[in-house]
């Protein structure tokens, strides 16, 4: 299963390769990163499905802001999950992100726990999906 981080702070690609280490060693996960939104909408534009099943974006980040990011995917990618990672965990936000079509809102810092157990459920829901 593959999953695309998107962060403008490029030590979370690091943080997220050694928390995730295991799943990505067994080939049940598949991390790639895109550093801005319109780098992730490129990325996801290369495949037509994309393979990529669920996002995890930053909501402040320059340029197209992650809760723009999520509209786009939303609209062309409806089937890709996308999850939102904030430094704030304001309501504000969070009412925008799920209105919006977010699955989840993570704040920062993130609690890997909660987030890996969101990743293992998708995987386990992809293999039966892919197996079924």
């Amino acid at each position: 299963m593959k999953i695309l981080i998107v962060d403008d702070e490029r030590d979370v690609e690091l943080l997220f390769r050694q928390k995730f280490r295991k799943e990505v060693r067994s080939g049940s996960l598949e991390l790639c990163f895109a550093f801005s939104g319109n780098e992730a909408l490129e990325l996801l534009g290369h495949e037509n499905p994309p393979k990529v099943v669920y996002v995890f974006s930053d909501i402040n980040m320059p340029g197209m802001t992650g809760l723009e990011l999520l509209k786009n995917i939303k609209e062309r990618f409806p089937q890709i999950n996308v999850s939102m990672i904030s430094a704030y965990g304001d309501s504000e936000n969070f009412e925008k992100a799920m209105n919006s079509g977010a699955k989840e809102f993570f704040t920062k810092p993130i609690d890997f726990e909660s987030l890996r157990a969101e990743i293992v459920t998708l995987i386990s829901q992809h293999n039966s999906q892919s197996n079924g």
